[in-house]
């Protein structure tokens, strides 16, 4: 039972507030960035079937879940997955496996900064016109400078220290607010200004002239709805490719925050009153509108436009940040209408992507927060600040090594397979361990609508087929390989073992703060 003796859960204070803030926990730079960028490395619209299928079968069950975990551990005063798992199941064991509900989000925390912080760092460029009359050589220099603090060629060796505390300032000022007054406030706040600027750069994308590009020799006049059909005409041959599925699959974990914990968290806030069924579908609709609508809508045809098919597929193959801080400055320096028209596309762009990142960085403060004041007794801003010196101090660790694979390393184990194993843990703890009808049922209270019939056999037995295939594929394909550093430069192995180290370092001190909790528990005499 909750400890009576604690004081009120605080709540949300609008159901507007609640879908925009779980909106944009989920809305962040994978729906600007990683998204185009998968969309046109795997074939564009070969890429968008398996992604609905896996929309369908995967993401909303998954975020039906995981309000229904978040919402039952909080109606009980449990505010991350420790608390929420232990109360689904009476098993020594559930708390312990709890912790990757708060190592994920903290791992990921810290390093999202640390990219938020570019975001903050090209928004002042493009204000500044810093990136302007700059060629593609120009514009990667510009970008290398900053992230490799080896290359001072173009940027002061303090630069990216300063964006980043910046960055880590802002974030915990909010979370330190609390929910309604801090979390609540800026998703009523930045998601409409990120809304706009995306409206206004797709509309502007999409007006586009045609423009005559060359590639490899090959001329061809391309406009924005040649982008547009390559997003949505498929080669139904390529959909054999297990690269492609997978591909797929691990963009609706990025671009819905499941597997995160953060999630949860959010939904301990809700009461038994709250519609789950109906505020579940509008924040994967909302998000999924960022994405497909906008996200893709925005960089796939701007990139196709300006450097035709096989270009844009050049620059996916350099990775998303290739994609949006080198190849759309690009764009907007070609752009008619001079040095002001890019530099306000310029702002326009990193200004979305930094209330992108913003809006999904204090959802991951959350689970943490929560542990520590419900466990131990701490003052929000007491536990926000301190939270925030250790993100800083962690964090400087990223902007150091980060051309070494320091940062590689905690955004595979914890921001990409991680979130496999938490799903697929929370799924069978939530689903089969606390009973099928018993989470329908969960589910179902205080909705106005119901899940379609078909879903619960999904729910039951699909998605977490679909989630062991992946964690099983992925675990071959990429975890065997990354963990024994397989085409790892040798200067780039102690760095990146040292990356590890302090993973497990953090693992073992949650590990022993949720033993510390029950012990504490138990000792006051509340349910343990």
């Amino acid at each position: 039972m909750a400890d009576t003796a604690s004081p009120p859960r605080e709540q949300w204070g609008s159901r507007i507030g609640l879908i925009l803030a779980m909106a944009g926990n989920a809305v962040g730079l994978g729906n600007f960035l990683r998204f185009p960028r998968q969309a046109v490395d795997n074939g564009g619209g070969t890429f968008m079937i398996p992604y609905f299928i896996a929309f369908l079968l995967v993401g909303i069950p998954l975020m039906w879940i995981e309000w229904g975990v978040g919402r039952y551990g909080g109606v009980r005063g449990q505010g991350s997955t420790p608390g929420m798992f232990d109360a689904l199941w009476k098993n020594p064991v559930a708390k312990y496996l709890g912790v990757l509900g708060l190592f994920m989000p903290v791992i990921v925390l810290i390093y999202y900064c640390y990219i938020e912080s570019w975001t903050l760092a090209w928004t002042f460029f493009s204000l500044t016109g810093q990136t302007q009359g700059l060629d593609q050589t120009g514009m990667s220099s510009f970008f290398q400078s900053y992230v490799d603090l080896e290359n001072g060629s173009i940027h002061g060796f303090w630069v990216p220290f300063g964006f980043f505390f910046a960055t880590i300032a802002v974030n915990f000022w909010v979370v330190s607010k609390g929910l309604t007054a801090g979390i609540e406030k800026l998703a009523k706040i930045g998601m409409p200004i990120l809304f706009f600027f995306a409206v206004v750069l797709v509309i502007r994308v999409l007006t586009l002239d045609p423009v005559t590009t060359t590639h490899l020799g090959v001329t061809t006049t391309q406009g924005p709805m040649d982008g547009l059909r390559f997003m949505y005409t498929p080669d139904w041959s390529a959909l054999a490719s297990p690269k492609v599925w997978l591909a797929a699959t691990g963009q609706i974990f990025f671009t819905l925050s499941v597997g995160m914990g953060s999630l949860q968290a959010y939904a301990s806030y809700l009461t038994k009153k709250d519609d789950l069924v109906l505020s579940g579908i509008a924040t994967a609709a909302t998000n999924e509108t960022a994405e497909v609508v906008l996200g893709g809508s925005l960089a796939i045809p701007a990139v196709v436009t300006f450097f035709g098919v096989a270009g844009a597929v050049a620059v996916a193959k350099g990775g998303s940040f290739d994609l949006g801080f080198i190849s759309m400055p690009l764009v907007f320096n070609s752009l008619p209408g001079g040095p002001l028209v890019a530099g306000a596309a310029g702002v326009m762009w990193f200004g979305l992507l930094f209330f992108a990142g913003i809006t999904s960085s204090v959802s991951m403060a959350t689970p943490a927060l929560a542990f520590v004041e419900e466990n131990f007794g701490w003052k929000r801003k007491r536990t926000a600040w301190t939270l925030a010196a250790i993100a800083l101090l962690l964090g400087i660790l990223h902007i150091v090594y980060n051309t070494r694979g320091f940062l590689d390393e905690w955004d595979y184990w914890a921001g990409t397979f991680g979130l496999v194993i938490l799903a697929l843990v929370e799924t069978i703890i939530f689903v089969w361990i606390f009973g099928p009808d018993n989470a329908w049922k969960e589910l179902h209270e205080g909705a106005s609508m119901r899940i379609p019939a078909f879903y619960k056999p999904i729910i039951t037995y699909v998605t977490p087929a679909f989630l062991l295939i992946m964690m099983i594929w992925w675990t071959v394909q990429d975890a065997i390989p990354t963990l024994m550093m397989t085409g790892v430069p040798a200067e780039n192995v102690p760095v990146k073992w040292a990356s590890r180290g302090v993973m497990v370092a953090i693992l073992l001190f949650q590990l022993w703060m949720i033993r510390t909790a029950w012990a504490r528990k138990a000792a006051s005499g509340r349910d343990a």
